[in-house]
């Protein structure tokens, strides 16, 4: 009920009013059954414009952070995310990994639609990169089809570390869908489940029109930031 009250009367007159968003493709976006949208993820908007823009309701894998913050803040950011259905995620890896995947596989068998950012962060200089493997597990062994989707303009409008998004034209792409039913009973396999994650990086690049980085968001950033902490020589 509080989902269809933010698209409806909170957030949907609002964002669209901030980013009169532009969109392409959606009838690419099933109307009927389960599907994955997976897309490039550029801002905080993100998780925000498709709920608005589609008609069907979809539910995302969120970070688990959105649901543990400390202080008021925390609880409310807590509260908004699970009364709007999505789904908390550890990113730590490992077991946390097969946890979201169980999580995500529920949605599908659901019959709805799941959202999901294949590389795991949001971008933290507008470029593309290496997706997490876990859209391709969900998506063979679901059976379900991946539809591409891209996120125009959403970085400029709410870069990461903006806390309130500027006015602007923002777009939004969807591709044609993705069959991967050709790797049935495959999903165990590295090389399958790379093939396929490649795939729909690829499909999401060329409707972005992003820089492609052939590395995990979250190794760079990590590198980015010790590069800050390093002590400096003194000449």
């Amino acid at each position: 009920m509080f989902y269809y009250l933010l698209k409806y009367v909170i957030l949907g007159p609002l964002l669209r009013l901030m980013f009169r968003p532009r969109i392409e493709g959606l009838e690419h976006v099933p109307l009927e059954g389960p599907a994955i949208i997976a897309g490039n993820h550029l801002s905080f908007s993100d998780h925000f414009l498709l709920p608005v823009i589609l008609s069907r309701r979809i539910t995302f894998l969120a970070k688990a952070e959105y649901f543990t913050g400390p202080g008021l803040k925390g609880r409310l950011t807590a509260a908004f995310f699970h009364s709007a259905g999505q789904i908390p995620v550890d990113r730590s890896g490992g077991r946390a990994g097969q946890s979201a995947i169980r999580e995500g596989l529920g949605v599908l068998r659901a019959g709805e639609l799941l959202g999901i950012y294949p590389e795991g962060t949001r971008s933290h200089d507008g470029r593309l990169y290496k997706g997490r493997v876990g859209v391709a597990t969900m998506a063979i062994k679901g059976r379900v089809p991946v539809v591409p989707c891209a996120m125009v303009g959403t970085f400029e409008v709410q870069p990461p570390g903006r806390r309130l998004p500027r006015v602007g034209r923002v777009t939004i792409r969807f591709g044609e869908p993705m069959d991967f039913s050709r790797y049935a009973g495959m999903a165990d396999e590295r090389a399958v489940l790379r093939a396929a994650t490649d795939e729909i990086m690829y499909a999401i690049l060329k409707l972005s029109g992003q820089e492609y980085v052939d590395r995990y968001a979250t190794d760079v950033r990590a590198e980015l930031a010790k590069a800050r902490h390093r002590p400096r020589l003194l000449g």
